[in-house]
């Protein structure tokens, strides 16, 4: 009988290089998920999701396409817990239901050991418990703020809210299984993401 699915989470902080490692876990034969991509998904116009934002903030958040424009809800939700609290209460059912569907697949498939789904707010949403293990990208609060100001143009103030928003990054490494340091070079990273993936798989061999 073949083991069971190691189901990993990744997670992090914003603009601390998930995305960049669940790439390149990818690249190395593991199936991923992205919960920012689900989270799309569940507010996509004709959804439950969709007409619960409309219903809570407004067709002043729609573009002129008449979808959500996740720039300006961004504005709203980051400037106001219990706004942001209404989202989220909105938009984390639906995406863990997706993700459990997706690893009760990749299990039932029997194609692969592990899988891995990048989630954001793991910690804060209390959701930890659900995987075997976790894996934290993480780098220092500095880095985080000049890459989220540049990635999504945000000014100063509006980084720090966002930052603010999550779990402090020294506790989600506190709390993780595996650390990926993405501070270094993007090769620098490429190497620790690469000794992850061997202790989690050398974990599965010797369970």
């Amino acid at each position: 009988m073949s083991p069971r699915l190691l189901r990993v989470a990744l997670t992090g902080g914003v603009a601390s290089g998930k995305s960049y490692c669940l790439t390149r876990f990818a690249e190395l034969g593991v199936p991923t998920v992205d919960a920012d991509v689900l989270a799309h998904r569940a507010v996509a116009p004709g959804t439950a999701g969709f007409d619960a934002v409309v219903t809570r903030f407004g067709r002043d958040v729609l573009d002129p396409h008449g979808e959500i424009d996740r720039a300006r809800l961004g504005q709203i939700v980051f400037a106001d817990e219990r706004s942001r609290r209404d989202l989220e209460a909105i938009i984390h059912p639906a995406v863990y239901k997706a993700i459990g569907d997706w690893l009760t697949g990749v299990e039932a498939a029997g194609h692969s050991r592990l899988a891995i789904a990048d989630i954001p707010l793991l910690y804060e949403t209390d959701h930890q418990r659900d995987f075997d293990r976790v894996i934290v990208a993480a780098c220092p609060p500095a880095v985080q703020m000049t890459r989220l100001m540049a990635r999504n143009r945000l000014s100063d103030e509006e980084a720090r809210l966002r930052i603010a928003s999550q779990m402090p990054i020294e506790e989600k490494m506190r709390r993780a299984d595996y650390v990926i340091d993405t501070s270094g070079s993007r090769a620098d990273t490429d190497v620790r993401v690469r000794d992850v993936w061997n202790a989690m798989t050398s974990a599965i061999d010797n369970r």
